[in-house]
């Protein structure tokens, strides 16, 4: 009996079953809650932390444990930890850390058990299968029955080409995976990975679904996206003596583009259409800006999705919505664990995407263009969706962060001038 659950929890089958087993529980929370309600979902969560410890156990001679976790995860989680000393709502400060570290471990357990090209593919099936019972549920509401499904959220308007909220409740969470998902199947399809015949009909099921959601949002964030892959393909064609000139010739560029785009905000917005949606995130963001206003430092207290309790409540009654989150990572941080927290998950984000993107453009490999540009995506879209610090969102950028820091690590750095 012992030999038989040792060699099960050091099989390779289950370390690839809880990859994606986690990365499909991660995209899939909205609808599983709608379904079996949170009961359900925790203890799921709770089996596949079970699963991934056996296995983790089991091979932990073949895991390099040295320098597991950047340190800018561990400062950023310790911080929001830290903020159950201040804040106004202590038990839901503990639950939410709880939820945090938990979809963490398992972002942890796929970057150390996966290399980067079966992340990707693990990535690649699980948006493969999410996506396309998204658009089938969407086409059964929208056209077969022509009835909203009311408690996945599903409005079934694909018969007026969308927006569509498939399996994910949002418009703006089905486009964002979609953006990553068509990042992912690019991937696969340059890296060879998959059939062509996958590849292509993958790639056109995240671009249709990515269409009809609708979302201004994955627009911006495909753009810069796009532009990203187009700089890291002419950089990994610089003479590697040179590449750094590029490279500070592109981060000047970048910081003229933001510029730019913030004093044309207004006009990106009309062009995108996207006034109602800027109007609400602007009601939103000047409410929690009243109530930062009495502890900017260390904010009101980590929580992550927002609790029926005060003053989260008051937020959403003030602009008569119900929110779950403040629209934007960053001030969704801000909120939550102030001005250090926000400090703290921008450098997670900064550093994670600076690693990630010398690795890409130094690199020979094109797999290593995965973590780069889907950590663009995330950085992109974390100024209008809070996306990064919950679940899924927030397990795609432990996985990225944890990868660029294994394989550019300062501490390694350190170790080799000794």
């Amino acid at each position: 009996m012992r030999n038989a659950l040792r060699e099960f929890a050091d099989s390779a089958r289950l370390a690839q079953a809880v990859t994606l087993m986690s990365i499909g529980l991660a995209f899939s929370t909205h609808a599983v809650r709608a379904v079996i309600g949170w009961p359900g979902l925790l203890a799921a969560l709770a089996t596949l932390i079970v699963l991934a410890g056996l296995s983790l156990v089991a091979r932990w001679r073949a895991v390099e444990w040295y320098g597991i976790l950047p340190l800018t995860i561990l400062v950023f989680v310790g911080w929001c930890g830290a903020s159950v000393i201040w804040s106004t709502r202590p038990t839901a400060t503990l639950l939410g850390l709880g939820y945090l570290i938990a979809f963490g471990v398992l972002g942890v357990y796929v970057a150390l058990m996966r290399d980067t090209i079966q992340i990707v593919r693990a990535f690649g099936d699980v948006f493969r299968l999410l996506l396309a019972v998204s658009l089938a549920l969407e086409v059964l509401s929208g056209i077969l029955l022509d009835l909203p499904i009311a408690f996945l959220g599903i409005e079934g308007d694909i018969a007026t080409l969308g927006p569509i909220q498939g399996l994910f409740g949002s418009r703006n969470v089905v486009g964002f995976v979609a953006l990553i998902a068509l990042i992912t199947f690019i991937i696969e399809s340059r890296t060879r990975s998959v059939t062509r015949g996958r590849a292509v009909a993958s790639i056109a099921l995240a671009s249709i679904v990515l269409v009809l959601s609708g979302s201004p949002t994955t627009w911006i964030a495909l753009g810069t996206t796009l532009v990203a892959l187009a700089a890291l393909y002419g950089l990994r064609r610089v003479p590697a003596e040179q590449r750094w000139r590029v490279q500070l010739a592109l981060l000047g560029g970048a910081v003229a583009v933001l510029v730019a785009a913030w004093l044309l905000r207004i006009r990106i917005i009309e062009l995108l259409d996207a006034r109602a949606e800027f109007d609400v995130r602007l009601d939103v963001w000047r409410e929690v800006s009243r109530y930062l206003a009495s502890n900017p430092l260390q904010g009101w207290g980590w929580v992550g999705r927002w609790p029926d309790s005060p003053p989260y409540v008051w937020i959403e009654r003030a602009v008569g919505r119900d929110l779950g989150s403040a629209l934007s990572a960053y001030i969704d941080a801000y909120f939550q664990v102030g001005v250090i927290g926000v400090l703290l998950f921008a450098s997670l984000l900064g550093v994670a995407l600076v690693r990630s993107w010398l690795l890409a453009s130094n690199r020979r490999s094109v797999v290593y263009l995965w973590p780069a540009l889907v950590l663009v995506a995330i950085a992109v879209t974390s100024f209008a969706e809070s996306f990064a610090l919950l679940e899924g969102g927030w397990m795609l950028l432990v996985v990225c962060a944890v990868k660029a820091a294994r394989d550019m690590s300062w501490r390694d750095a350190l170790a080799s001038t000794r």
